[in-house]
């Protein structure tokens, strides 16, 4: 005879289970649609989600990332300080939410349409303002959670992520993605050696090195930026060692304090404490700081402070196929 906690275990399975082959009933065109948009998008799948959902949403990012499909994971809030300067309209935004009330996606849903990128729905309530403003809504609600008082996200978790693995799982058979390509993407192949290489081998260096002197004006800092393209312009003094950065994000934050900015000195909105790494370090170190510190750009400097070069965070998880040494190569044009 099972004991209680083995007929609850079983219980919370079914349930779960049952949430998934829910789903199976539901899925029509609009996953055709979804597919679409992802094959003909140029940019990349960003997900997005709080909480729970956010859990899910870095999941399926990284599955899509091991499978061909590029993608990351933005954080709602993080989105509204800054985090939106690595939207493009090329981009698809994939919003996780099993409400569909959510008010920190909500939020951002008139800057990314404004941006222009289109908008894919994950959500139980196809009726909700996050569904009634996507381009694309896939219902993944389920009848209830696991959870016996049926507030903790359990089952309608499951659902997403499962979905989630559905999207990610056609997208490799329509790519027609082989073993050999998901192994250029793991520990081993492309990724892993791309994490051991040195900084300096990924780094932007010499002209491709966004700066400007201090006592410059917001607006030339503004100018180099927009020349550069990687989101981010180093502030130096005439010695050439670094004395802040200024990225998409300090400029968002000036203009909703300051107004008006551009004939500011840059003195005035830069990070002063930009966080720094030595070329000689491996990438897999700088990412490691950049996950820590929640930044996407990082600054290299020798042992006087001078700038060596800087490296963004897409360039160090493959913004695209880039080669190393007489092996690889790769592109020296601006990325945005």
């Amino acid at each position: 005879m099972d004991s209680p906690i083995i007929d609850q275990v079983r219980d919370v399975l079914k349930i779960e289970a049952q949430a998934i082959i829910g789903l199976m009933d539901r899925v029509g065109p609009d996953f055709e649609r979804a597919v679409k948009l992802i094959l003909e998008s140029k940019g990349r799948v960003i997900l997005t989600g709080i909480g729970k959902s956010g859990l899910v949403g870095r999941k399926i990012s990284a599955t899509l990332n091991s499978t061909g499909t590029p993608s990351l994971f933005l954080h709602p809030v993080e989105a509204i300080h800054g985090d939106l300067g690595m939207v493009t309209r090329d981009d698809i935004l994939l919003a996780i939410s099993n409400s569909g009330q959510t008010a920190e996606i909500n939020n951002i849903f008139p800057m990314i349409k404004d941006i222009g990128a289109k908008i894919i729905a994950f959500t139980g309530n196809p009726e909700s303002p996050i569904a009634l403003n996507s381009d694309v809504i896939i219902d993944v609600g389920v009848e209830r959670e696991a959870c016996p008082m049926g507030l903790a996200p359990t089952a309608s978790t499951t659902a997403a992520l499962a979905m989630g693995d559905a999207l990610a799982v056609v997208l490799i058979n329509t790519r027609r993605f082989s073993s050999k390509d998901f192994m250029r993407y793991h520990p081993g192949g492309t990724l892993g050696e791309r994490l051991s290489v040195k900084v300096r081998e990924v780094m932007f260096t010499n002209d491709n090195i966004p700066r400007v002197l201090l006592g410059s004006t917001v607006k030339d800092a503004l100018g180099e930026i927009d020349s550069k393209g990687i989101g981010a312009s180093l502030v130096v003094d005439g010695e050439g060692r670094l004395e802040g950065i200024i990225t998409d994000g300090d400029l968002r934050r000036a203009l909703l304090r300051e107004g008006d900015i551009l004939n500011l000195k840059v003195e005035a909105i830069m990070s002063d404490s930009p966080r720094t790494i030595e070329e000689d370090q491996t990438a897999a170190e700088a990412l490691g700081i950049m996950e820590l510190y929640e930044i996407t750009h990082l600054c290299i400097v020798d042992q006087k402070r001078k700038v060596r070069g800087i490296v963004h965070l897409h360039d160090l998880l493959g913004r695209e196929e880039f080669r190393i040494n007489d092996r690889f190569k790769r592109s020296q044009g601006p990325h945005r």
